[in-house]
Parts: structure tokens; C-alpha cells; sequence
């Protein structure tokens, strides 16, 4: 079992990017995943989540219309497309996924609940 991110970088401020997620072993039908990131000296962060199975999303206040999160069930990968960066979302980002109400419902709460997470991807934004 295995959750791989890729896409981070570096980028000006203003510009965007797209990271992916893709898992092996098993399948995202049932689970919730969430893209979490965090920065040196700062609290970690669940920056959004999508319950597959569900349909449901949500987005931190500090994201919220600037990113968006998706799914492509045949690639079996979560993205995560970030707009208008900012400096401030300097940070590794990493995917998690998980099984269960329990794990949506922490999530929904700003909780971070999971049984997998990725290694993570650098993003870097300049000013």
C-alpha cells in the first residue's frame, strides 16, 4: 500500500499548480483523502479533503477559492490544483487516506485522521 505525490516546485507568486496523488494496493472508492501540508516553524494544516465514496469536500478558509481538489477514478489519483499562490503556501505537502465516518468526520472538524499518507512534495512560492 502506497501513496505517491507529485507536481510540487517552485513558483512565483500568483501562479499555480497541480499535485497529484495516486495510490497502489488499494483503490480511493471508500476512502476520505486529504491533502495536508506543512512549513517549517508552522502548525501542520489539512488544506482540503474528498470523501469518494461520498462526494463531499471541503477546503480550509486559507485555501478556499483559490484551490481545488478532484479525483480521476481510472488513474486512481486525488489532485489538488492551486491558483493565485501565495507565499504563505510554502510547504510540504502530503495526501492522506482513510476509512470511515470516523475519519471524515475528524477531517470536516480540521482533524487529521488517516491509515495512509504519502512522503509529501515541496512547494515553493516566491514573492
Amino acid at each position: 500500500v502506497q501513496l505517491v505525490e507529485s507536481g510540487g516546485g517552485l513558483v512565483q507568486a500568483g501562479g499555480s499548480l497541480r499535485l497529484s496523488c495516486t495510490a497502489s494496493g488499494f483503490t480511493f472508492d471508500d476512502y476520505t483523502v486529504a491533502w495536508v501540508r506543512q512549513a517549517p516553524g508552522k502548525e501542520r494544516e489539512v488544506v482540503s479533503w474528498f470523501s469518494v465514496s461520498e462526494g463531499e469536500n471541503d477546503y480550509a478558509d486559507s485555501v478556499r477559492s483559490r484551490f481545488i481538489i478532484s479525483s480521476d477514478n481510472a488513474r486512481n489519483t486525488i489532485y489538488l490544483q492551486m491558483n493565485m499562490l501565495k507565499p504563505d503556501d510554502t510547504a510540504n505537502y502530503y495526501c492522506t487516506a482513510g476509512r470511515g465516518a470516523h475519519i471524515r468526520k475528524a477531517l470536516s472538524m480540521g482533524v487529521l485522521r488517516y491509515d495512509y499518507r504519502g512522503q509529501g512534495t515541496q512547494v515553493t512560492v516566491s514573492s
